[in-house]
């Protein structure tokens, strides 16, 4: 009898670990393996799951087909720590979307179809600490308050997308940073780069291999060649060079000032009319009186 009993509570054993791995909560198509994981990676989805229990703490998204993100889907998971979305088809993350996670803590966005990080995506989440956007091959644009808020944030990988230029303030102001990934992107070495250049001459510490492991194209010839090779020196002449900003700020202020010499003009030249008008008045009246 015993023997029976004992194959018994095994069968109940694993069928309860069987129940738990789906979950009494778990999408259909995806794996749970604690209350509060939701595993959906490299299930072909092309859109997000349905019935997501609203206390999990931990979603995994990678290698499917998911092109979106809806903006107000991270509204009811306040509990959400980890999102993981590596691998699918996103092109672009509304601003918004992700500030309503105001416990993230981690956050992968890496091999994915994005062009752009402009200002607002990660609205002011202060709890994220590392945040992937590498092997996003049209990657080309980030806005320099991209990061703006992300008081938190100590990890940032941006390697292998297709960044020429960066503003520096979108990493300056990160003041918790330790560590920034930035190779394998095809940074050019002209006036728009030596900021960050400069930024990273600083901040050497934070790149895992030092400036070794980047490179940028000299304007020139479009030929490759390691930050190792590049000084202050290396820029030299763009301190003395005026960036579109500077350009536009002269092109206003002359038109500015071409305006009010035209109305000054107009209104010294209104003056001495009326004044020549009122003299050939009273000069009038003079005369009249005369007589």
């Amino acid at each position: 009898m015993l023997p029976c009993v004992c194959w018994l509570q095994l069968i109940l054993i694993l069928l309860s670990s069987v129940l738990w791995t789906r979950g009494e909560n778990c999408p259909a198509t995806c794996l749970c393996p604690d209350p509060h994981t939701v595993d959906c990676s490299g299930r072909g989805l092309t859109d997000l799951p349905d019935e997501i229990p609203l206390d999990v703490r931990r979603l995994l998204l990678s290698d499917n087909w998911i092109p979106r993100i809806p903006s107000d889907f991270l509204v009811l998971y306040s509990d959400l720590v980890y999102l993981d979305l590596r691998n699918n088809s996103l092109s672009f993350i509304e601003p918004g979307t992700l500030s309503t996670s105001s416990r993230l803590v981690f956050l992968d966005l890496g091999s994915n179809n994005l062009t752009e990080i402009p200002t607002g995506t990660f609205g002011e989440s202060r709890s994220l600490i590392k945040l992937r956007l590498s092997n996003n091959p049209y990657l080309s644009m980030v806005s320099e308050d991209a990061f703006l808020g992300l008081t938190s944030l100590r990890e940032l990988e941006m390697e292998r997308n297709a960044l020429s230029t960066l503003k520096v303030g979108a990493l300056s102001q990160l003041p918790s940073l330790r560590v920034v990934r930035l190779e394998g992107n095809p940074w050019v070495c002209n006036c728009n780069f030596a900021s960050l250049f400069m930024w990273l001459l600083e901040n050497s510490q934070k790149l895992p291999n030092g400036l070794e492991g980047l490179e940028c194209s000299l304007p020139m010839d479009g030929r490759r060649v390691s930050l190792t090779q590049l000084s202050k020196d290396s820029f030299r002449e763009c301190q003395n060079s005026l960036t579109l900003t500077d350009l536009l700020i002269i092109i206003f202020s002359g038109i500015s000032v071409s305006v009010v010499a035209i109305m000054t003009s107009f209104f010294l030249a209104s003056t001495v009319h009326c004044f020549q008008r009122w003299s050939k008045g009273t000069k009038g009246d003079e005369e009249e009186s005369e007589e």
